[in-house]
């Protein structure tokens, strides 16, 4: 009979496995912003509605997503922080020791910002001094579902047209899906372009969420 720990090993496995795919990985993320359909994580991964749901299915299996339905849909949703924090943890191994992960963040990711990121405790501490606008850039329905207090509304695709409409007598601080969203890289640079002393968070929103630190919701 195999021991205790070879059958709890295999309980974990059964997690390291779901994770063991780029797709699951990547709806995830867009689970961590908001609660989804079948058929919106489909347009979002640009997978078919089948291989959408296979995914998820393996996801569940795990215990890393749960669903409701509500008529004839599914809606998917992440399974608490610690989700979240799994993830980052993984990150953050490969950063470390994973030499590709480390040549396409500084390739695609660092030379897009010269300026070291905000932590979250810098930026709430700069936020109770109210020495900053802090930018939400991304898509409306994931604001909605919840975002960091008193922050603006900007979707990726309107920072060009909407820029008149921001505070340039304080810093900016932009964020995103996580540490690895181009939204925020591509707003610093509008931002920078127009004259505004412009950071991102070193994090996103699922890892401020998933710290503990307070949210707003809609």
């Amino acid at each position: 009979m195999p021991s205790i720990k070879l059958l709890l090993n295999e309980q974990l496995s059964l997690i390291a496995k779901s994770l063991a795919s780029p797709q699951r990985l990547e709806i995830l993320e867009y689970l961590s912003q908001a609660e989804r359909s079948v058929d919106d994580l489909s347009k979002l991964s640009n997978l078919s509605v089948a291989n959408t749901s296979r995914h998820l299915q393996v996801l569940k299996q795990a215990a890393l997503v749960s669903v409701r339905r509500e008529g004839q849909k599914r809606f998917y949703r992440i399974t608490g922080n610690d989700v979240t924090n799994l993830i980052s943890s993984l990150r953050t191994t490969a950063e470390i020791h994973v030499a590709e992960v480390e040549r396409l963040t500084q390739t695609y990711l660092d030379k897009k910002d010269d300026l070291e990121a905000i932590s979250a405790l810098e930026l709430i501490e700069r936020t109770k001094h109210n020495e900053v606008t802090v930018l939400d850039i991304r898509p409306i329905e994931e604001f909605n579902a919840g975002h960091i207090p008193n922050a603006i509304n900007i979707p990726p695709d309107e920072i060009t047209k909407r820029i008149s409409q921001i505070n340039n007598n304080k810093d900016i601080v932009t964020y995103c899906r996580g540490p690895y969203c181009l939204f925020a890289y591509d707003a610093i640079k509008a931002l920078r372009k127009n004259g505004f002393k412009a950071q991102r968070l070193e994090n996103g929103y699922p890892e401020w969420k998933a710290a503990g630190h307070p949210i707003q919701q809609h």
